[in-house]
């Protein structure tokens, strides 16, 4: 069976990647990262359950976890620990760059690649798509296509790096997510960056999934802190 190693956040897209993978009959080596993030113990909550899903349906998928935080300490960034409020508002927005982490994406994917070689896995998977390309540098696709080189190069030619839903929206995302079996489990899910409980439904990341799921006419089943405003678009 073909391996292959992919970043597993417990976020929507991640996860139907997992999914998308299990179908195109891969075995799945999923790694998580501790980076001091606001929101990385949901983040790690909802991978566990994620992972739990899929070995319960007997699919071939492991979990490596990687603490990495001491690496980002002196990033400069709102989605850590050490940065400001997690802006709000639609994902586009210019304030949505807060969230940018520098070299977040080369960093995770070199670690991959690492692991991939080491185990004989063929490429690594992320899970990238059309609507980060505004915001996030890391997330284009030049930056994938100088990423996969540089790590086919540095492998001796064993390990490609491969972004299905590069070009792609987080609906398109969402509309080949449910067309997979077994379902991909989008209520164990986590999206929100902030840090609480309860996706907010305010940050430009969880107005993205909310509108996705709008758009597939498809009722999201995570709870949100806010109910439905029709003002502001938020679904409950």
């Amino acid at each position: 069976m073909r391996k292959i190693v992919i970043g597993l956040s417990g976020g929507m897209d991640s996860t139907t990647l997992l999914g998308y993978l299990f179908n195109q009959g891969y075995e799945v080596h999923c790694c998580y990262f501790f980076y001091g993030s606001k929101h990385n113990s949901y983040e790690r909550a909802a991978v566990l359950s994620i992972i739990d899903y899929y070995k319960g349906k007997e699919l071939p998928v492991s979990l490596y976890t990687f603490d990495i935080e001491e690496i980002f300490k002196r990033s400069v960034s709102n989605l850590l620990k050490s940065g400001g409020d997690i802006p709000e508002g639609h994902y586009n927005d210019e304030n949505m760059k807060l969230t940018v982490v520098p070299g977040r994406n080369m960093i995770f994917t070199a670690i991959m690649a690492g692991l991939a070689e080491s185990i004989g896995a063929e490429a690594v998977g992320l899970g990238i798509h059309s609507g980060d390309h505004h915001i996030y540098p890391d997330c284009r696709p030049e930056f994938i296509k100088a990423l996969d080189c540089a790590i086919y190069l540095s492998s001796d030619h064993k390990v490609q790096v491969i972004a299905p839903f590069a070009r792609h929206n987080k609906t398109s995302i969402l509309e080949q997510g449910y067309e997979l079996s077994p379902p991909v489990p989008y209520e164990l899910t986590r999206t929100c960056y902030k840090d609480q409980p309860l996706a907010c439904g305010r940050c430009g990341s969880c107005r993205e999934r909310i509108e996705a799921f709008r758009n597939v006419k498809a009722l999201d089943p995570v709870k949100y802190e806010r109910e439905r405003d029709e003002e502001e678009d938020i679904l409950y």
